[in-house]
């Protein structure tokens, strides 16, 4: 008879990044006309794209909340798998 019971003392966790939903929904939120949770997540294009928007248009805080509140209603495994995994950098 063979031995499956797994000793979880012995078996250290699988290093994985850290999830940033949370920092990056509240900064869409707060400081989204400045693009700043796209740099957090490290989409530095994209966040000047939003300072862009905001100075030429005046959207870039709009979509900073929208995205905001998107980050913030996923789960953290959803918004790990899509923002950091996956390098979605918009909506």
């Amino acid at each position: 008879m063979e031995n499956t019971k797994t000793e979880h003392w012995n078996n250290p966790p699988v290093h994985r990044e850290e999830n940033k939903k949370v920092v990056a929904g509240i900064l869409a939120i707060l400081l989204g006309f400045l693009g700043i949770h796209k740099f957090y997540l490290g989409y530095t294009k994209e966040g000047i794209i939003q300072i862009l928007l905001n100075i030429i248009f005046g959207i870039g805080g709009l979509i900073g909340i929208i995205e905001g509140i998107i980050y913030l209603t996923k789960t953290d495994e959803d918004f790990y798998q899509t923002y950091q995994v996956g390098q979605k950098p918009w909506f």
